[in-house]
């Protein structure tokens, strides 16, 4: 049986009632909303040759950097294999199969030919920005959403999405003012999207807005915190806002109650932790015995071989810990997988290992070698994956081991950002980071 979806596009399968199932759960999908998951399973139960619903379910478990969700993506792709599928849908398998095998270029080229010929497919652009995302294609990213624009209008289904989407990408390659303004585009349409709402944090994070980015946050937190499942990092980009104002107690909380409640938590929900800690630290303020448990929860993931944006920050934990054994465990796993012809080979080798060892020496007070590790990461280091204000963790390091170079007195615990007056200051050195310039004053030969 073939019916078309409300995008028009022809369908395998499907029941009117498990296609109106269906098109609830890509909607809420779309929107970054929870609850996907039960319409989903219903339109199975009720229409079992319908391939679509499967997708979706397949993508959702793709979307992630939990190795062991991603590879239980196979059991679902080997039953949606044996159904009735269109060229469109087989073609939606063919890209599942290749993230499957850990050939992200090849499901990213996939979907872009799909999405060549069905502009429409929402599900499609949806994962294609998702796999973009998580290999750090930013160029690409943007550019994918600007290719579909045009095919879209007010009033098709997902509309807003797509909005949003490109926002993001619109923020990423630093037209914040753009982004801003299609985010708003998108909330005009469902206020409900969280997505928009996570672009609108990105935007104010850019832009150093962060007394704005916390009356947002505050003014629209019912549509981002519940039944959202972006809701995590969300709290974490309004904690950071709020230590720009200067509320760090504030910001505690939010880890507390929100970031690390139930505790151990998800791959994306430790890569926030990490973060915030580490921010925290580089401020000079006592984050107590949080590292401890962070880093326990972070422990049995060093042997994932999986993502260079999730060791990064395991190994920012283990640091922030002072577990010196877990930091060597990884750094000596990652010398051994920097060897391997795989995706997770070469990010570690061009990546993972420097960004990981410069941490270590900044851990360990050796500034210099920090400095020069960092510094030396390639321009493109945005293909760890993650976004500029995530990334930025590497910058705000390079920084302040710079700061201890030139001023190399410290108080314990306290790492100060204020430099020492009488400084003389060489021309300055231009240092590149995540694609994001950088210009640090020179020490002079003398030390001063």
């Amino acid at each position: 049986m073939s019916e078309l979806d409300s995008r028009g596009l022809a369908i395998t399968g499907a029941t009117p009632a498990a296609l109106a199932l269906y098109e609830s759960a890509l909607a809420a999908t779309l929107a970054w909303r929870s609850g996907a998951s039960t319409p989903l399973e219903q339109a199975m139960a009720q229409a079992p040759a319908f391939v679509m619903p499967h997708i979706l379910q397949a993508y959702t478990l793709l979307c992630s950097r939990d190795p062991k969700r991603v590879r239980s993506a196979q059991a679902v792709l080997e039953h949606a294999a044996v159904l009735p599928a269109n060229e469109r849908e087989a073609t939606h398998l063919a890209a599942i199969a290749g993230v499957l095998a850990d050939d992200y270029d090849f499901a990213r080229e996939t979907l872009a030919e799909l999405l060549r010929q069905h502009p429409h497919d929402a599900l499609a652009l949806h994962a294609a920005h998702a796999f973009d995302y998580l290999t750090g294609d930013t160029e690409r990213l943007s550019r994918r959403l600007a290719e579909v624009l045009p095919a879209w209008s007010d009033g098709m289904p997902g509309h807003h999405a797509v909005l949003s989407m490109h926002a993001f990408g619109l923020v990423e390659c630093g037209d914040c003012e753009g982004a801003e303004s299609v985010a708003r585009a998108a909330l005009a349409s469902n206020p409900l999207d969280a997505r928009a709402h996570h672009v609108m944090a990105h935007v104010f994070e850019m832009t150093g807005r962060a007394a704005a980015g916390v009356r947002w946050m505050d003014a629209h937190r019912a549509c981002w915190s519940e039944d959202s499942v972006v809701a995590t990092h969300c709290w974490w980009h309004l904690a950071l806002f709020l230590i720009e104002v200067g509320r760090v107690d504030d910001a505690l909380a939010i880890y507390d109650q929100r970031v690390r409640p139930g505790r151990p938590g998800g791959v994306a929900d430790l890569i926030d932790a990490s973060a915030l800690l580490w921010r925290l630290q580089l401020r000079g303020h006592d984050v107590g015995v949080r590292w401890e448990e962070l880093a326990q929860a972070w422990s049995p993931r060093i042997d994932d071989a999986f993502c260079s944006f999730t060791d990064l920050h395991a190994m920012l934990a283990f640091v922030g810990a002072g577990d010196e054994a877990s930091a060597r465990r990884m750094e000596r796993f990652l010398a051994v997988r920097e060897s391997l012809p795989t995706r997770h080979g070469k990010t570690t080798r061009l990546l993972g290992l420097p960004a990981c060892r410069a941490l270590m020496a900044f851990g360990r007070g050796d500034h210099a070698r920090a400095i020069n590790l960092l510094a030396g990461l390639p321009a493109w280091v945005h293909r760890l994956g993650g976004s500029h204000a995530q990334r930025d963790v590497l910058h705000l390091t390079l920084l302040h081991a710079i700061e201890q170079v030139r001023r190399p007195i410290r108080l314990p615990g306290r790492v100060d950002s204020n430099p020492r007056p009488g400084v003389r200051r060489l021309p300055a050195i231009p240092i590149v980071i995540a694609s994001k310039p950088i210009h640090v004053a020179a020490r002079s030969a003398s030390g001063e």
